[in-house]
């Protein structure tokens, strides 16, 4: 894959004795594995399950936004309560139950498998930050579905989606072919079109990052979930066994770590990305479609969800100033009720005292 900045191309060639389709995690199976994540964002590493539906709470509480259930999984700590991460960045492999991504945080089983989708997280960063416009990007190019809010809709509207605007995009400069080990895929097949157009889309996310830092350094936290079910189309069309998947898998494999590394520098090292591979999930997933460029913009007031209030980033500074006052307040009265009460009336009080001169005068 390669990387643009500065009109720079870095290409990283996967090794094929290295690469496989089992971790090197030693998680089998289904896995949620943590391919970068701050300091202050605390995963635990072992293996403790966690299940596919409490997947969008886990984002959620990254983020330090609330659940309505408390999430009993040991392997997410609670972090710091005035630091947060920018961004999270979600990417859901379909078709393979691991890969070997040995850069990582922590690696986690995951059970029950069912779809998921982070709607709930979304409309949780919109309707707290909806005067900041934070980027909401949500992705499936299997699919040809694209959802986008806030200021992703300026940046990311040229984004290809569809698999025409794919195959345009792939022949033109910078297309990841020209760095891409191909080996035994075929760009003219459909399978192998679909795969190399998600390993495409990855490379241009990266690279509209890199376009516009300012997005990075806002203080609105982004959200991106991204769906790639092109390993599983390989796997139905030329077999699990076959050298296709084996090169596609390997190829992933590689672009993921190296997408991880980019997003999680592009946000000064403040930004989780989390990787969900599962060999297929248990139960179909219905959605609504939704318009290519829909913006709609979700505010608080009159909300019939009982949202909570928008959030402000000046919350922590008069929180603070709050605190430490009555803090203060307090310490000065119990100091001033402790000296009242130990006042000896005929010494301490200029009241007294001269009432007392007075009465020895008449």
């Amino acid at each position: 894959m390669e990387s643009v900045a500065s009109g720079e191309r870095t290409e990283v060639e996967p090794d094929q004795d290295e690469v496989g389709l089992t971790a090197v995690t030693g998680v089998q199976g289904d896995s949620l594995t943590i391919l970068q994540a701050p300091g202050y964002v605390s995963f635990q590493k072992g293996d403790w399950p966690i299940s596919g539906e409490k997947i969008p709470d886990m984002v959620a509480l990254t983020m330090g936004f609330s659940v309505q259930e408390d999430l009993s999984w040991p392997g997410l700590r609670a972090g710091q309560l005035f630091q947060r991460p920018r961004a999270n960045v979600l990417v859901v492999v379909r078709g393979v139950d691991s890969l070997a991504l040995p850069q990582n945080v922590a690696s986690y089983p995951l059970e029950n498998p069912v779809p998921f989708t982070l709607d709930s997280v979304a409309e949780t960063v919109h309707s707290l930050f909806a005067e900041d416009t934070p980027v909401v990007l949500q992705l499936a190019p299997s699919e040809e579905r694209l959802y986008m809010l806030g200021k992703a809709n300026a940046v990311f509207e040229d984004l290809p989606v569809t698999l025409q605007q794919i195959r345009s995009r792939l022949s033109q400069d910078g297309s990841v072919l020209a760095s891409l080990p191909l080996n035994s895929l075929n760009r003219n097949a459909e399978a192998d079109l679909l795969f190399l157009s998600e390993v495409q889309v990855l490379h241009d996310i990266t690279a509209l990052l890199q376009r516009h830092r300012h997005l990075a350094q806002d203080h609105s936290p982004d959200l991106y979930s991204l769906e790639l079910s092109g390993l599983e189309e390989l796997g139905h069309r030329y077999g699990q066994d076959s050298p296709q998947y084996r090169d596609a898998t390997a190829i992933l494999a590689n672009v993921l770590q190296k997408f991880g590394e980019d997003v999680f520098g592009l946000y000064g090292d403040s930004a989780v990305v989390e990787v969900v591979t599962v060999k297929s999930f248990e139960a179909p997933l219905t959605r609504k479609s939704r318009s290519i460029l829909e913006s709609k913009q979700i505010s608080n007031p009159g909300s019939p969800y009982n949202l909570a209030y928008k959030y402000n980033f000046n919350y922590a500074v008069i929180f603070n100033i709050v605190l430490w006052l009555m803090i203060i307040l307090a310490l000065a009265v119990i100091v001033i009720s402790y000296n009242l009460w130990n006042m000896d009336p005929g010494y301490d009080s200029i009241i007294y005292r001269m009432t007392n001169q007075k009465i020895r005068l008449d």
